[in-house]
């Protein structure tokens, strides 16, 4: 706990049963009062090696809803046991849980209500072994994006997140695709909503084991991130209402 205020740490995985233990193990336990995993559907032992580690809160997905369809089930469980800082951790050893501090405290001491890790800030990405051509595509997709919606965050795209309870409970994230342009439509409710998004430098690492989506799977996420912009654009002008955006 920070002040009283209880963190909770979720897990969204899928197939991350060989980096799960290395990523748990880095988590502070000093503040964090309980971790939340999400297996959606692994062919691996994901849960078994959960269940070795000792994680109390543990759902698997009897089908596989998606990375956004995990980070519903997380969202839902960490409100559910009474969290008031959510930090969302990939399990697959990506991110380092050592900036869990950090972002918590940004939170908890009311500067931010939501912070992320930015891979991009201090070239984290390409030291860490970022393909240029995910970069190239992250750093036009964040124009234009920050264009769209007005902002200035150095990236959109990283899946290392903190948000306070009342984000949680504020934004309808259960209205948001169940595919990976769920990120970017949580990111636009929070701004929709008239909340600031804070970022720390992240370092990040590229391996065999962490997960990553292929080109064509990229360039869909491209899109929809790019349809998900357009939408906040004309919904601040008045244009069209997409329902993620209200409530």
């Amino acid at each position: 706990m920070i002040d009283n205020q209880k963190i909770v740490v979720v897990l969204p995985a899928y197939n991350a049963g060989k980096t799960l233990e290395r990523t748990y193990a880095e988590i502070p336990f000093d503040i964090v009062d309980d971790v939340v995993l999400v297996d959606d559907k692994s062919s691996d032992d994901t849960v078994e090696v959960g269940k070795k580690l000792g994680i109390q809160h543990i759902i698997s997905h009897p089908i596989n809803r998606g990375y956004g369809g995990n980070q519903k089930s997380c969202y839902d469980k960490a409100l559910e046991i009474g969290g008031d800082i959510v930090v969302m951790l990939h399990p697959d050893y990506q991110y380092t849980p050592k900036l869990i501090h950090s972002m918590a405290y940004l939170i908890a001491k009311g500067l931010y209500p939501t912070v992320l890790g930015s891979r991009i800030l201090g070239m984290g990405a390409l030291r860490g072994g970022m393909p240029w051509y995910k970069y190239i595509a992250n750093r036009i997709l964040t124009l234009t994006q920050n264009i769209l919606l007005n902002q200035k965050l150095s990236e959109y795209h990283t899946g290392y997140r903190a948000f306070s309870r009342e984000v949680l409970q504020s934004v309808n994230y259960e209205l948001n695709s169940d595919d990976f342009v769920f990120d970017n439509q949580m990111l636009g409710q929070i701004f929709y909503k008239g909340f600031e998004i804070g970022e720390i430098t992240c370092p990040t690492k590229y391996f065999p084991e962490a997960s990553s989506i292929n080109l064509k799977r990229s360039s869909i996420y491209g899109l929809g991130v790019l349809k998900v912009s357009l939408q906040y654009r004309l919904a601040k002008w008045g244009f069209i209402k997409p329902a993620y955006l209200t409530k």
